[in-house]
């Protein structure tokens, strides 16, 4: 039985104009997640390179928009009685701007501030515990691997991804979907039985 829903920011609750190749390329991240990346250089280059990470962060926040039927998901949630979470790999000053920005809530909010973040399942495991969810109550719902490396690691069952080409075969527990709207119903029927 789902209890809970945990989502990811950019891409699934917001849409933001990241280019990650070329911010990779910026940066000098190589095949490296960028924030694991950051972590493991020496300063002054460390404080350099997560500043111009977070100007260009800054950048897509304030060009963000909301995705198309996240409002009406989320009242539907709030509706079934369910928990959600977001779990994301942006600072907790750009989500706290986002989340005021087109008045969101959700039972517990996550980011990289926490010294936690995706691909890793550490912070979809933190946010489960805070609303206090065990894994296979939840499902998550996201645009990208590292939202699905991180789900299947944090032990949640099913993972939905918003937008994206069918998964392979490898990946049966996710379930690739058009749209918010689809997920919706989708969930109307898990939820009904």
């Amino acid at each position: 039985m789902i209890r809970a829903v945990v989502f990811d920011l950019d891409g699934t609750v917001v849409e933001s104009a990241y280019e990650w190749p070329e911010i990779r390329r910026r940066l000098g991240a190589g095949s490296l997640p960028i924030l694991s990346y950051l972590e493991g250089l020496a300063e002054p280059e460390r404080s350099r390179k997560r500043a111009e990470l977070e100007s260009i962060e800054e950048e897509a926040t304030h060009k963000a928009v909301l995705k198309d039927g996240i409002r009406e998901l989320l009242a539907f949630l709030r509706q079934a009685g369910l928990k959600t979470a977001l779990v994301t790999n942006n600072s907790g000053r750009n989500v706290s701007l986002l989340l005021r920005k087109f008045n969101l809530e959700f039972d517990w909010v996550l980011s990289r501030d926490s010294g936690l973040w995706k691909p890793s399942g550490a912070p979809l495991r933190e946010a489960l515990d805070k609303i206090q969810v065990l894994p296979q109550e939840c499902c998550a719902v996201g645009d990208s691997p590292f939202d699905v490396q991180a789900a299947l690691e944090a032990g949640i069952p099913l993972v939905f991804l918003i937008g994206r080409k069918r998964p392979a075969p490898a990946e049966a527990r996710v379930q690739a979907l058009d749209s918010l709207s689809e997920l919706q119903e989708t969930l109307g029927r898990l939820i009904r039985g």
